[in-house]
Parts: C-alpha cells; sequence; structure tokens
C-alpha cells in the first residue's frame, strides 16, 4: 500500500553490512540524492520506508549501503523515531552510478531482529566518517 510520496534531495550517509570494502580502494564519494518514499504505516505509528539513493565513487555494495543506513538514522530521528530496522536493499552498478534501493521499518522502540539501527549511534558514525546527513 502506497501511503504517500516525499521526495528528499539529500547528501547523506551511512554504514552497511553489504559485503566487504577494498580499503586500499581510492574513496572519492560524490553522493547524488535520495528518494524517500512512505509505503506504510501502521496502527503502533510505525513507518515502513523506501530509500533509492545514488553514488559515484563507491567501493562497493558497502558505501552504498553506508549511505542508506545513515539516510534512514536521520530520517528517523527528523521524525521523532529512534531506531530502524533493515528489511532489504538491492543493489546496482550502471556506468559507474551505484544505485540502492532499500527498505526500512522505523519506530520509537527497538524493533525485534538481528539487522536493527540504532538512529543516534549510526548518524554519530556517519559524522564521524563523514559521510554527509541531513
Amino acid at each position: 500500500m502506497l501511503a504517500g510520496g516525499i521526495f528528499v534531495s539529500l547528501s547523506a550517509c551511512v554504514s552497511g553490512a553489504q559485503g566487504p570494502v577494498d580499503p586500499d580502494a581510492p574513496f572519492e564519494p560524490e553522493y547524488l540524492g535520495i528518494e524517500t518514499r512512505l509505503l506504510d504505516r501502521d496502527y503502533e505509528g510505525d513507518d515502513l520506508i523506501a530509500f533509492d539513493v545514488k553514488m559515484r565513487g563507491a567501493r562497493g555494495r558497502a558505501d552504498v549501503a553506508a549511505y542508506a543506513d545513515c539516510a534512514v538514522a536521520q530520517y528517523a530521528l527528523i521524525r521523532g523515531y529512534g531506531f530502524a530496522r533493515h528489511l532489504r536493499t538491492n543493489i546496482k552498478n550502471e556506468a559507474g552510478v551505484w544505485q540502492g534501493d532499500a527498505i526500512y521499518s522505523i519506530s520509537a522502540a527497538l524493533p525485534r531482529g538481528s539487522r536493527t539501527i540504532d538512529a543516534e549511534v549510526v548518524r554519530a558514525n556517519c559524522v564521524e566518517t563523514d559521510i554527509p546527513t541531513v
């Protein structure tokens, strides 16, 4: 169910676990923006959000996943939530432009599952690692 659409142009953020990053590879990222879509809102107030991220200069899938994680962390905090749960991320590279299609649920309380994100901790990591946030 599509409850609404929002486009947010962000030069945003994150840390993800989507495959290895070559630490010796040059890293000069260019963050090309994020599109967000509210997919659903449940009766308890939790939101299901899709993030489409684009960047150049990624060293691999983990850089794209990190960008999406930073975006959801800041998005959750802006909306008064403290946590997110990563549901899935599809990543592709076309002509040097890396694209990630990620879905998260955001909530006020720590969600169940092993792929949870503490928005404050992730946002701090994004600042520390120079991944831009909103």
